[in-house]
């Protein structure tokens, strides 16, 4: 299971474009190879959908090759791709130059609240966004939800219909915006004030390397990283007036760095007499989970931990891949209790993922290599012990609401 965000999916220097022209037999070259490259790399492509489906659709394309831009062949080919139903298997726009609209959107409660934006748009940071270009954004994100990659349950289809949702290109392909780089939006306030701006997309090189943004800052204030971290993806360190540990794991470091971590959380615990371990994987977008395992082989080592009720693993929608299966796995080894949300991926599913690149279009596609089975039970998504989901109201104050009740139930065991 390879990390992979789709946040950072553009910034390859060698870039394509949508407005390039490939030519019908390319892509019907393309769309074969496709085909056969699946069938012989997915460890079970038909899953979910059928052979006869999928190839019925591929020859509908195929069928309208010559009436279509390349953006809505890629379109067409996004919205089979996520038909195959796991969250490894893509149509990748990875290498492709793409523009997004300068805002950042999450669901919460129902409502598309903006979270992110630039310092010259902050004035819209937290209100409701309801329609772009005069379509509700309800109808926007179902259409958007329809072509949306990496979507394996309900929880991961939020944040990626949310991510897709501002590039422009897609939105224009889908004829839900009337010009393919400008848009004109609408908001509200909770005192349902209404605000419009008309948008320009930002290049997606320039959007993640040249652009001020804002957003809101999430302060814990019984938490604070230490100086000496090396990376602000793994460190730990103590929670204020308890005996507990808290433990940022937003990605994955080599084995090596692992084991160094491991052994310091390790030494640290003993040293102290820590009782409680809060396990922080809330926007982990996955890596190899074999490495999760070393942290929890470090800990199992302790024996000041209350192993019966003291070990809490922290997730949310952004929980992915590597992510999902070590909130799993710590749940069974580790007898934690999980708090939150549920995951964006599922503990038993296809996973692994490996790509292939079409020869002439360029396209990247991603493929499941492997099944994993963390649970018995099927779910969609590891379902938490104690379901919390992000507050509204805690968020935009800046308040952590899942480590918050984390904090409040260690200190009821003190």
């Amino acid at each position: 299971m390879k990390k992979y965000s789709i946040l950072i999916i553009c910034l390859l220097l060698f870039c394509k474009t949508f407005s390039q022209s490939i030519g019908i037999e390319n892509w019907s070259k393309d769309i074969d190879f496709y085909k056969t490259h699946l069938e012989q790399k997915h460890i079970n492509l038909y899953h979910k959908i059928s052979k006869t489906e999928f190839e019925q659709e591929l020859k509908e394309i195929k069928s309208t090759l010559h009436e279509k831009s390349d953006l809505n062949i890629i379109i067409d080919l996004m919205r089979l791709t996520q038909k195959i139903g796991d969250g490894h298997t893509a149509f990748s726009l990875r290498g492709t130059a793409t523009h997004l609209f300068p805002i950042e959107i999450y669901k919460v409660q129902e409502q598309w609240r903006v979270i992110k934006t630039t310092k010259k748009h902050k004035n819209i940071l937290g209100k409701i966004l309801t329609n772009i270009d005069g379509k509700s954004i309800n109808k926007i994100t179902g259409e958007v939800s329809k072509i949306a990659q990496y979507i394996e349950n309900k929880q991961s289809e939020i944040i990626r219909t949310g991510k897709y949702t501002m590039i422009s290109e897609l939105l224009f392909g889908l004829k839900l915006t009337k010009s393919e780089f400008k848009a004109d939006f609408t908001f509200v306030d909770d005192d349902m004030k209404e605000t419009s701006l008309s948008l320009t997309a930002i290049d997606s090189k320039d959007y993640y390397s040249k652009t001020d943004f804002e957003s809101f800052q999430i302060i814990i204030p019984e938490i604070q990283k230490p100086t000496s971290s090396k990376y602000d993806y793994l460190w730990f360190s103590p929670i204020k007036n308890t005996k507990g540990i808290y433990i940022k794991f937003e990605s994955y470091p080599s084995f090596n760095e692992m084991e160094k971590f491991g052994e310091s959380v390790l030494n640290y615990i003993n040293k102290n007499k820590v009782k409680q371990v809060v396990i922080d994987l809330r926007n982990n977008g996955g890596g190899d989970f074999f490495v999760g395992t070393f942290l929890a082989y470090y800990l199992n080592l302790a024996d000041s931990i209350d192993w019966k009720s003291g070990v809490y693993v922290l997730t949310d929608k952004v929980t992915f891949s590597a992510g999902t299966s070590n909130a799993s796995q710590f749940r069974q080894i580790l007898n934690a209790k999980i708090v939150g949300e549920p995951t964006g991926s599922n503990p038993t599913g296809y996973q692994d993922m490996g790509q292939f690149t079409l020869p002439n279009s360029g396209m990247i596609v991603t493929y499941s290599k492997r099944l994993f089975r963390f649970q018995d039970k099927i779910t969609k998504g590891v379902q938490p012990d104690v379901l919390i989901e992000y507050n509204w109201k805690s968020y935009s104050k800046g308040i952590d609401n899942i480590m918050e009740w984390v904090i409040n139930d260690i200190n009821g065991k003190s």
